[in-house]
């Protein structure tokens, strides 16, 4: 009878929500209220014989709860700290990535509740998903990421991406504990960010590009000002002069798109000491590489297959930008704005690794960029390579000694 109980208490718990102007998104603690008085008087009522009794007071109260406040049953799914997303190709295939692993799970949702389920999540974040617009990339009150794609760009069903950004990792020796890259690779990283080094985050789909992206940031000196600019907000950078920046989806009429391009000049005119790109994909590139030479550090983040494709991708996106802008610009701009490019990667087993760091040196020899290979990955092993970064007077002037960072260990 739990599921009778809970599907009437649901009935009572949204009655009174209706009643009292709550919110359920924003104040959960008052349907957590509502939901134990509900279940008290149920209970009372059960004393009485008036209506059955239920078997789980606790598995009643989350399903009224997740229902009510959540995202029904999906929640369990985001509660859980070892899935990482969570997609649906059709409402009978509801799939979780648990630790880098695809799973399919046994949920079973009807057409309805996916389209609910959607609504019920841009309900807060001010976009929309319609004939006219049918993608969205919207950030979720608890910090989630939404992508939803609907027919008749899918072929039938709509197809719905929710990933969790699980912070496993606030500063690079957490990273290192976790076993995603060495000791000293951590220490030579975390003196290039604080002595202001450019660094490019490079790697594919799922490869923790974000989440190193937040670590690298927890060796930025904590009296700097630092401006993010991204697609929809994901970076929770560990400092406290922190401003972030979101894009902003054009309105019903058209107007009022703000893209990435336009924040990342905005955040020039905000006196930044640092900023940071969460990524780049298109055109934005150039303007970011503008920013790097105008004296302002920066990282960001972007799709490639290793550290030397990061830099070609570099070199090729700004080109986007008009037709004004050509690779005799861009080429030699990128040598001198990237310093250093981190390339990560998923194993077989599904751990994300740092596969290799590589070294901008600024020399260009026949439209070629010149690399340098500072660490690399042999088998399971991240092993010193034989190439040393640009900047070694930066390394200099905030305190660290280059040859000890990079001093070959026995």
């Amino acid at each position: 009878m739990s599921a009778e109980a809970a599907t009437a208490i649901e009935s009572q718990v949204r009655e009174l929500i209706r009643k009292r102007g709550v919110d359920p998104v924003r104040d959960v603690g008052a349907v957590r209220t509502m939901v134990d008085d509900a279940l008290a008087s149920w209970e009372q009522r059960a004393l009485a014989g008036a209506v059955a009794p239920y078997d789980d007071r606790l598995t009643v109260a989350k399903s009224v709860l997740d229902n009510v406040a959540g995202l029904g049953p999906l929640q369990a799914y985001l509660d859980d700290p070892e899935i990482e997303e969570i997609w649906i190709n059709d409402p009978a295939q509801v799939y979780v990535a648990r630790r880098g692993e695809a799973e399919l799970t046994s949920t079973i949702l009807t057409a309805a509740q996916v389209r609910d389920l959607v609504e019920h999540m841009l309900k807060l974040s001010g976009r929309r998903l319609d004939l006219s617009s049918p993608f969205v990339d919207a950030s979720l009150p608890g910090g989630e990421r939404l992508h939803a794609v609907i027919p008749d760009v899918t072929r039938e069903h709509w197809s719905v991406n929710i990933r969790k950004y699980v912070t496993r990792a606030n500063h690079l020796s957490d990273l290192v504990a976790l076993g995603s890259l060495t000791q000293q690779a951590a220490e030579f990283l975390g003196a290039a960010v604080a002595s202001g080094l450019n660094v490019l985050v490079s790697g594919g789909t799922q490869a923790g590009k974000t989440t190193f992206l937040n670590a690298l940031s927890g060796s930025i000196p904590p009296r700097e000002r630092v401006i993010t600019c991204e697609e929809v907000f994901e970076l929770k950078i560990p400092l406290r002069d922190v401003v972030g920046l979101q894009c902003r989806q054009p309105s019903l009429e058209g107007t009022g798109e703000i893209p990435l391009r336009r924040l990342v000049k905005e955040a020039l005119r905000m006196r930044p000491n640092r900023i940071i790109i969460g990524e780049v994909r298109e055109a934005e590139s150039l303007d970011m590489l503008v920013a790097l030479n105008a004296g302002v550090p920066g990282m960001c983040t972007i799709h490639a297959n290793s550290a030397r494709d990061a830099i070609t991708k570099m070199c090729t996106l700004p080109l986007l930008a008009g037709e004004n802008v050509s690779d005799r610009f861009v080429v030699p701009t990128v040598a001198s704005a990237i310093d250093l490019v981190v390339h990560l990667h998923v194993d077989a087993r599904g751990r994300r690794r740092l596969r290799e760091i590589a070294g901008v040196s600024g020399r260009v020899e026949q439209g070629v960029i010149e690399v340098s290979d500072l660490f690399h990955r042999v088998g399971d092993t991240l092993v010193r390579g034989d190439g040393f970064p640009p900047e070694e007077e930066r390394f200099a002037r905030a305190g660290y000694r280059l040859s000890d960072l990079l001093a070959r260990q026995s």
